[in-house]
């Protein structure tokens, strides 16, 4: 039974021993170099991403409330490589702050959250981990402790976090209410559709929405992001938001799956309205940060397409795609954290000329948005492609329209920052920056991952081929 504890939560618990390393690290009289710091925790993140290959197996803990399988494993490695990725790139802003090793502790106590979100095998569970990974998350943003919109980000934050957490908790409630029961397993069979039950799924519904900055609760991603720290952003833009997507289609394809004809009426008209309404908002933004705030808001629009499939396609497709999104935003960010830790610049017009000055950061740059725009050859194209060939499985072509309609809007977007930094003159560019070994190799592998997931079809048909158990 030990042993099985062990092995089952192993990415839970190789995060802890991190995390008590981390801990003792700073009692420690000695004192640690910045650089060697992120360094070594980049060192640890590594071990603990190949960990997540080895050692995986089914099976439940704690009556049902923790269960993991191959597909939850993958999940939580794409989760653990975002990690790393970041991590990498925080190295440049990191090397001349104060407080190195309590950015780690926040970062991983949030990651441990969202692994037992994942693994949830109850509501209840399922919000406990909700809540662990989001109240470390809030003193993330505010990380940037000489600033005020840092603090304001983190403000918002909290605020967005219980509204949305109070909603999630009533909802939970008034399920156990009409059901007699929290577990995954035996939901199912209580559920009759009565106003009671739907009233409540609302409720879930809207908790997970605002999570994933879904429209019309999205109001407070753009503000959030721009005030928070690039890393920071860049971590809930693809870790959080990656997470509870992972939680949501679960949900949706096993514990609310008898309300299927309900819940795919509403994500049809949640995911038009959040593409529509995310690439009409980022048409307009000259922050860079918030610029990619509201292209994930329309990308999150793509995905709940894919989950309206609800299928076998559904469920590996948007797993396909979160992968896909980890490396094409964090090379975009990783780009940005740079550029605005050496020179503090932020705005789309700073980066006039930026590929005379800086061309191989200009490429990964583009390389990046043309992955999130979806053009081929890149891995977006093919993540958007499964995305909508998932939820065209239910004939719904209307959908599948305002999708490719979309898509065309996105690209002037993307494509106006890539003009900028290829076409546009300036008398004062963004200088050289040295990139810097851990940034650099950050970079190249998310380079490398937008490439080579693009032309390679056998990871999507491993995924495919894990989630059949789904």
């Amino acid at each position: 039974m030990s042993c099985d504890f062990f092995i089952l939560m192993k990415s839970e618990l190789s995060l802890a021993v991190i995390l008590f390393i981390l801990f003792f690290l700073k009692l420690e009289k000695r004192e640690w170099k910045n650089e060697s710091l992120s360094g070594f925790v980049s060192f640890l993140l590594l071990v603990n991403f190949a960990l997540g290959f080895f050692m995986n197996t089914n099976g439940e803990l704690f009556n049902g409330m923790f269960r993991t399988n191959s597909v939850i494993a993958l999940e939580k490695n794409i989760l653990n490589l975002g990690a790393l990725i970041i991590s990498m790139q925080a190295f440049t802003w990191l090397k001349n702050h104060k407080h190195v090793v309590e950015f780690y502790m926040l970062m991983l106590s949030t990651l441990i959250g969202m692994f037992f979100m994942i693994s949830s095998g109850n509501l209840l569970m399922f919000w406990i981990g909700l809540e662990l990974s989001t109240i470390p998350l809030a003193a993330l943003c505010n990380f940037d402790l000489e600033k005020r919109k840092s603090s304001e980000a983190a403000m918002k934050m909290i605020m967005s976090s219980a509204f949305s957490s109070g909603i999630l908790l009533f909802g939970i409630s008034m399920m156990y209410g009409t059901t007699g029961t929290l577990s995954f397993a035996e939901l199912p069979q209580h559920l009759s559709a009565n106003p009671l039950q739907l009233f409540a799924f609302i409720l879930l519904f809207t908790g997970f929405a605002f999570k994933i900055s879904a429209v019309p609760f999205h109001l407070w991603t753009a503000d959030v992001y721009e005030g928070s720290p690039v890393s920071v952003t860049s971590y809930l833009s693809v870790i959080s938001k990656g997470a509870v997507i992972f939680i949501f289609i679960s949900a949706l394809y096993t514990v609310f799956k008898p309300l299927g004809a309900i819940w795919y009426n509403v994500l049809y008209l949640t995911s038009v309205l959040t593409m529509i309404i995310g690439n009409l908002f980022a048409i307009r933004q000259n922050n860079l940060k918030r610029f990619l705030a509201f292209s994930s808001i329309a990308q999150v629009g793509f995905i709940l397409i894919g989950i309206s499939g609800s299928s076998q396609m559904g469920t590996a497709s948007v797993i396909y795609f979160v992968l896909i999104y980890v490396f094409s935003n964090l090379g975009a960010f990783g780009v940005i954290s740079l550029v605005s830790a050496l020179t503090g610049k932020e705005d789309v017009n700073d980066y006039k000329g930026f590929y005379k000055t800086n061309p191989l950061l200009s490429w990964v740059l583009t390389i990046s948005l043309f992955s999130l725009a979806g053009i081929p050859p890149t891995a977006g194209f093919f993540g958007k492609l499964f995305l909508l060939t998932a939820g065209a499985s239910k004939g719904n072509y209307t959908l599948i329209t305002i999708a490719a309609l979309n898509m065309i809007v996105s690209l002037y977007y993307y494509l106006r920052v890539v003009k900028i930094m290829f076409m546009d003159k300036s008398d004062h560019p963004i200088e050289k920056l040295k990139t810097g070994m851990l940034p650099g190799l950050a970079l190249a592998i998310c380079v490398a991952g937008i490439v080579i997931i693009g032309f390679s079809g056998h990871i999507y048909n491993y995924i495919y081929t894990l989630s059949f158990g789904m």
